[in-house]
C-alpha cells in the first residue's frame, strides 16, 4: 500500500514545484518588502522575518521533495532511460514523470537561492 495514491499522478503535478517555488518567492520577497517599507509600524523586528523565511522555505522544500518522489515514481524509479518519444500512454507517464522530476529539482534551487538573501541579511538597508 502506498501513501500516496497512483491517480494522484496527473498532468497538474508537472506544475506542483514551479508553483510552490512562486508562492515561496511571493512570501519571502513580499514579507520583506513589507516589513523594510513599514518597518516602524511592527512591533518586531528583522529576526521574525528571518525565522518566517526560514519557515517558508522549509515548508516549501519538503512540499517539492515530495513532488520529486512522487514524479520519480511515475518515472517508475527510473527503470526506462529517456527519451520517451513513442506515441504510447506507457511513454506519455514516463515523460511526464520525468519532466516533473526535472522540474522539481530546478525549483528545489531556485528555492534555496530566494531564501539566501534574507537568511544571510541581518537587517533592512535602505
Amino acid at each position: 500500500m502506498h501513501l500516496f495514491p497512483k491517480e494522484i499522478e496527473s498532468f497538474w503535478t508537472l506544475f506542483t514545484a514551479p508553483v510552490v517555488w512562486a508562492v515561496h518567492f511571493l512570501i519571502c520577497y513580499l514579507g520583506a518588502a513589507v516589513y523594510c517599507a513599514k518597518q516602524h509600524l511592527f512591533t518586531f523586528d528583522f529576526a521574525v522575518v528571518r525565522v518566517g523565511v526560514a519557515v517558508a522555505t522549509a515548508v516549501a522544500l519538503i512540499l517539492i521533495a515530495l513532488s520529486a518522489f512522487l514524479a520519480w515514481r511515475q518515472w517508475r524509479f527510473g527503470e526506462h532511460d529517456p527519451p520517451h518519444d513513442d506515441p504510447t500512454g506507457l511513454d506519455r507517464r514516463l515523460f511526464q514523470g520525468f519532466a516533473t522530476l526535472l522540474l522539481s529539482g530546478l525549483s528545489f534551487v531556485a528555492v534555496v537561492y530566494v531564501s539566501l538573501p534574507a537568511l544571510l541579511l541581518t537587517g533592512c538597508y535602505q
